[in-house]
């Protein structure tokens, strides 16, 4: 049965981390002690969180024993957690000067709900920075679907659009961010890109599949689809667009 793979999803460690670096980045909160990093994965985001606030305190948190294992091994300084996001958010009472979440939400049911109990969990001056992948309907997602067994039972991911976070977050922030990029990343070929989703949203895919044949089936004709719809430079190298949200409230002094 397929499962979170930290290997595979740390094959494009740098595409993948350069969102987080653009969120830390534009985060203007002062005198920050306190931090927890929702869905941290293997620690590559908690990584960058703590190059930029060295003397804080980091927790990072994810329901993936598998990362968890590898983030604790790699940055043992910080405490690591295993659990679900959404029972973090309705049970948690600590307060913290950042409640971070770099790629992990889109995972996450009911952000009407949810993201107003991250917010809640903020010191005074504090900041709830978000950033979620926001090409829902992009083509590499379409043909998975497309390719897909009928009537397979998938649990994606999904982003609302970003007046929906404004709605959500505007009148309990003092002040709210929101922005969209879509990085280019450049990557060897077509097949990359089916390397880079199988250590993300294939998983869904592959994971609601009832045997190894009808993986290796559905497999095959993404990876061909892909290869069609693709086509790479003169160079030989493929772009590989990818939107994301980025969402930043920051809480009244």
């Amino acid at each position: 049965m397929p499962t979170w793979n930290a290997d595979q999803y740390l094959k494009f460690t740098e595409e993948r981390t350069r969102p987080c670096h653009d969120l830390v980045g534009a985060i203007r909160a002062a005198n920050v002690r306190k931090i927890i990093d929702l869905g941290c994965g293997p620690g590559n985001s908690t990584d960058v969180l703590a190059r930029r606030w060295p003397e804080a305190e980091i927790t990072g948190l994810d329901n993936a024993l598998s990362m968890i294992d590898v983030a604790r091994r790699e940055q043992p300084q910080h405490r690591w957690t295993v659990a679900d996001i959404t029972e973090w958010a309705s049970k948690e009472t600590e307060q913290y000067d950042i409640v971070f979440s770099n790629a992990a939400l889109q995972w996450v049911d009911d952000h009407a709900s949810v993201y107003p109990k991250l917010f809640d969990r903020l010191r005074p001056g504090g900041a709830l920075a978000v950033q979620i992948p926001s090409d829902f309907n992009a083509l590499s997602h379409r043909l998975m679907r497309e390719v897909a067994p009928p009537g397979l039972h998938v649990k994606e991911w999904y982003c609302h659009a970003p007046a929906f976070y404004y709605d959500v977050l505007a009148s309990r922030a003092g002040k709210l961010d929101i922005w969209q990029i879509e990085y280019q990343h450049v990557i060897p070929n077509a097949d990359a890109i089916v390397e880079w989703y199988k250590g993300s949203a294939l998983r869904s895919f592959l994971e609601a599949m009832s045997s190894d044949g009808q993986r290796e089936e559905f497999m095959f004709a993404f990876r061909e689809r892909v290869r069609a719809a693709y086509q790479p430079q003169p160079d030989g190298k493929v772009l590989f667009p990818f939107l994301r949200l980025f969402v930043i409230a920051y809480k009244r002094e």
